[in-house]
């Protein structure tokens, strides 16, 4: 368990939103259940979280130690797919429809040399992200006008005839988001929590924003394990939530349906499930769809045999899906023992990410500058560090920017800028000092390794985050992790 000294309490756990079944009892292998274990845990990075829903109940959820289940966690892109059920629901409403306009909606935004192409630009375009840019727009629109994507977008070019090719494009969905929010006068957050979250019994969406203070709607937000699969069942389910039609089934069966061809490629190795067509928002997969977010978070519905898989991670998504085809889906209808049933049961209470091994150095302290010429370091160069012994571990000071609790054979939570990091180090045979500082809400980790001989220390993300390297960014509440942009 956590260690929680001098840290802040994290949010107390949402009522549960899903029933709970026995694997055996819905009819599941409990053995073909860790068998994926196994594939996750031996080829797939790091993971975070996993949950398992069949026929309306869920049949395994388990959480690797530091995380827990009533943590929210980034979605990254997974993102996406909500701000495609709050565009469904303002076209529900008659206040969105899908041949609208970009440059009508937001008029304000348009540039004075808008192309012609960038004129026809609507709805549709942006859902299915066919809009005929030749690669995600994001950046250049940002360089371009940092003060307004929107009027960035506008202005890059357009290669493509619109609706004819799809490229993968965050600023898509910003624009999505911007546009719903001017049609219903309510920001996409609260939107949501009002007409999706809270009817669903989930308090703790959390999003992060840009200097603006809008979310972003393309990535940001943050959802316990538990609410993400409770997402895909509503989804399954027609969006349809108990006795409550909170998404009409047109919209739903629209957007989780193949619109475009579609390819993925990531270093340079094809995505085989990322190859079967893009709907708005939701990608399509040999089995199902599925809303998909970096580094693993993945939403994945599979109507053909009434499964959910939630899954958060730091590792890659078609690895995921492989072990779900290969481990998973065989077992469906095959169920083991009882025996089997609490064996695995016992696994997933057990699940645990290694902590950093070695000693406490009884009384050992450190102090040194920090060397950030390593790219995405995640605190400045020159930062003083101070490594100061505590009863079950250290007080890690960064100064002048935040101090951190690390544990020893412990995880130790703090919160010293708002929210949570979990650490825990220990002092190494060669005689560095090394600590796991988890990011806890998300899936990002940087290990710190400090050299009191050399009198230098490094802060190294294990994956930077995709908005910016500087971990107080990710630390600091309420959320800002692009300050310098609009």
């Amino acid at each position: 368990m956590a260690d929680h000294v001098g840290g802040a309490e994290s949010a107390g756990p949402e009522p549960a939103l899903l029933p709970r079944l026995a694997p055996t009892v819905s009819g599941v292998s409990s053995r073909a259940i860790s068998a994926l274990l196994d594939r996750l845990e031996a080829s797939w990075g790091r993971r975070d979280s996993l949950m398992i829903v069949h026929r309306g109940h869920v049949i395994a959820e388990g959480w690797w130690e530091p995380y827990t289940a009533e943590r929210p966690h980034l979605l990254y892109s997974l993102t996406k797919s909500f701000t495609s059920m709050a565009v469904g629901l303002a076209v529900a409403d008659g206040l969105l429809a899908l041949d609208d306009r970009v440059v009508d909606l937001l008029p304000e935004h348009v540039p004075a040399d808008v192309s012609e192409q960038g004129r026809r630009i609507t709805v549709h375009h942006l859902l299915s992200m066919t809009v005929g840019i030749p690669e995600d727009s994001l950046e250049g629109a940002w360089e371009r006008e940092p003060g307004d994507l929107v009027k960035g977008f506008l202005r890059m070019p357009f290669t493509f005839p619109e609706g004819t090719r799809h490229t993968y494009d965050n600023a898509t969905t910003f624009l999505l988001a911007r546009m719903v929010e001017r049609v219903t006068g309510r920001g996409l957050p609260e939107y949501l929590d009002e007409r999706l979250f809270h009817p669903m019994g989930i308090d703790h969406a959390e999003w992060d924003r840009v200097s603006s203070g809008a979310a972003f709607g393309f990535h940001g937000l943050h959802l316990t394990t538990e609410a993400v699969a409770a997402f895909g069942q509503l989804l399954l389910d027609g969006g349809r939530w108990g006795d409550q039609q909170l998404v009409p089934r047109e919209w739903v069966e629209s957007a989780t349906r193949k619109h475009i061809d579609s390819e993925w490629v990531l270093g340079g190795t094809n995505q085989d499930d990322f190859a079967f067509g893009y709907g708005y928002q939701f990608w399509m997969a040999r089995h199902g769809y599925g809303g998909q977010g970096s580094y693993g978070q993945q939403c994945i519905v599979v109507p053909e045999h009434d499964l959910v898989v939630a899954v958060t991670a730091e590792g890659e998504a078609q690895h995921a899906y492989e072990a779900l085809w290969e481990c998973l889906l065989p077992g469906l209808g095959h169920p083991d023992t009882a025996e089997d049933d609490e064996a695995l049961a016992e696994r997933l209470r057990g699940l645990s990410l290694p902590m950093v091994e070695g000693s406490d150095g009884p009384g050992r302290w450190a102090v040194v500058k920090l060397d950030a010429s390593a790219e995405g370091a995640a605190l400045p160069n020159g930062t003083k560090v101070v490594v100061e012994p505590t009863g079950g571990g250290w007080l890690v000071r960064f100064e002048p920017l935040l101090d951190v609790e690390v544990g020893h054979g412990v995880w130790r939570e703090s919160a010293p800028l708002g929210r949570p990091v979990v650490s825990a180090g220990a002092w190494q045979e060669d005689g560095t000092f090394v600590a796991d500082l988890y990011v806890i809400t998300t899936p990002h980790r940087v290990r710190l390794t400090v050299d009191p001989v050399a009198g230098t220390a490094t802060a190294a993300w294990s994956t930077p985050p995709m908005t910016r390297p500087d971990l107080t960014l990710h630390l600091r509440s309420p959320l800002m992790t692009r300050p310098d942009v609009e």
